[in-house]
């Protein structure tokens, strides 16, 4: 008996269906993640003042142990980066999580500078695979007409967190103390990653997919070789290494610094100057999003994937680094809050657009190698920024100097994107996104 063609087509309809669901679903669990890893980061950051003082830390020591969680990011960012290629989501998401939840755990325990700091270390090794596991999970369930929008919100989750967690975090410190609060999301984060380990599945084998992926793997013909030498001899690759570098140097500045910054500088209260502090990040979540919409839409008004990244990257780092020099010369303490926000969000969208140059320079297999080269520049700048900042304030007796260098290192940033991301490097990722595409178009066909 001969199926009906009604049927053929409602039972394909079930399974794109599927598919979607399952598409969305991974990127809500990756986008809490994501808030959870930030809620972690900054927890320091939104204590830092409390903890100085029952640490008896000066701004050097703080400065230090703001900055090891991204030292910690930076040592295994390779290691991440291959293994997330090669041994997929699941498994290393979901290790990932309860690993660096047991070290946040271990921060509401410690007694000194040196115990802070260990404990910070291994947050940021065990935090080192999420967005590039999650980045490549994105790349084989989403295809590439919408794969910026759905990395964009993913990577929003990095402004989200941190917007959403300073009134609850503030509101357990004032209630149980500081060390409580690290307690509190270690044991947030361990259910999260047993809720993933028991959920997710890569597209090939789980059910709800079907026996198609909803993006392939690009076969041949992507810009950027299968390995990590043939990544480090692209031009592209260093490029996004080092203006990756003042991406997060900027974004790791108010991450780590605002709240004291609004203490000491702008005279608010601890506890106001947490909850203000989520204005910035609300505005950088805004930003991120915007980033693959706005990434997305130029794709589809004509530019080249590459140039619909590396456009708005420039045109953001430059936007964020006049608004922070502003904000640190503004008498008032609304305009410069005011003007932080604006950098943030022009900062977030840089990131986003920066961080979808992977999908677009390095072939599926291989692009959580590529980001996590690209991104151990990120760590990088995410490790000088909170340790530069504390001995330059520390030293100066004001946050004015750090912030105008912070401002100098994303237009050096943007000036990287701007020239490096051009010529022979665009001819690739043009070939890359044409044959992309054209594996996608014919993945659907065979559907």
């Amino acid at each position: 008996m001969q199926m009906a063609p009604d049927d053929g087509r409602r039972d394909a309809g079930a399974a794109d269906g599927a598919r979607v669901g399952m598409a969305r679903l991974v990127l809500i669990l990756l986008m809490i993640a994501g808030c959870v890893s930030y809620a972690d980061r900054s927890a320091l950051a939104i204590a830092g003042m409390a903890i100085r003082g029952d640490l008896g830390l000066s701004y050097v020591a703080l400065g230090w142990g703001l900055s090891s969680f991204a030292w910690g990011y930076l040592l295994f960012q390779l290691p991440a980066g291959i293994l997330s290629d090669r041994l997929g989501g699941r498994l290393l998401l979901g290790g990932g999580l309860v690993f660096w939840s047991a070290a946040q755990i271990a921060s509401g325990f410690m007694h000194g500078a040196t115990g802070l700091f260990v404990s910070r270390l291994f947050l940021g090794l065990g935090e080192t695979p999420l967005f590039l596991a999650g980045t490549r999970i994105l790349t084989l369930w989403y295809p590439p007409a919408r794969r910026a929008t759905a990395i964009g919100m993913f990577n929003a989750s990095a402004s989200l967190g941190p917007a959403i967690a300073p009134p609850i975090l503030v509101t357990i410190m004032h209630g149980w103390g500081w060390r409580s609060m690290f307690v509190t999301l270690g044991l947030v984060g361990v259910v999260l990653g047993l809720t993933w380990w028991a959920i997710y599945r890569d597209p090939s084998t789980a059910r709800a997919a079907g026996p198609e992926e909803v993006a392939r793997p690009t076969p041949v013909g992507a810009s950027l070789g299968a390995t990590l030498g043939a990544i480090v001899r692209q031009p592209a690759a260093w490029v996004s290494f080092s203006g990756f570098v003042g991406v997060i140097y900027l974004t790791w500045l108010y991450a780590s610094w605002l709240p004291a910054y609004l203490q000491t500088a702008r005279h608010f209260s601890g506890e106001n100057a947490g909850l203000l502090s989520a204005l910035p990040q609300v505005a950088a979540f805004v930003g991120s999003v915007m980033g693959g919409v706005v990434t997305d839409f130029l794709g589809r008004r004509g530019y080249s994937r590459l140039e619909a990244c590396r456009l708005p990257v420039v045109a953001g780092m430059v936007c964020a680094a006049f608004a922070t020099v502003g904000a640190a010369y503004w008498p008032g303490a609304g305009g410069s809050l005011a003007l932080m926000c604006v950098a943030t969000a022009a900062g977030g969208l840089a990131m986003t657009c920066a961080w979808v140059l992977g999908p677009v320079l390095a072939t599926t297999r291989t692009v959580a190698t590529f980001e996590a080269f690209q991104n151990m520049g990120g760590s990088l700048g995410g490790a000088l920024a909170p340790s530069v900042t504390g001995i330059l304030t520390q030293y100066s007796g004001s946050f004015v100097p750090a912030l105008v260098l912070a401002a100098a290192v994303g237009l050096t940033s943007a000036v990287i994107y701007a020239i490096g991301l051009r010529g022979t490097s665009a001819r690739q990722a043009a070939r890359r996104a044409d044959l992309d595409h054209r594996a996608s178009v014919m993945a659907g066909v065979a559907r």
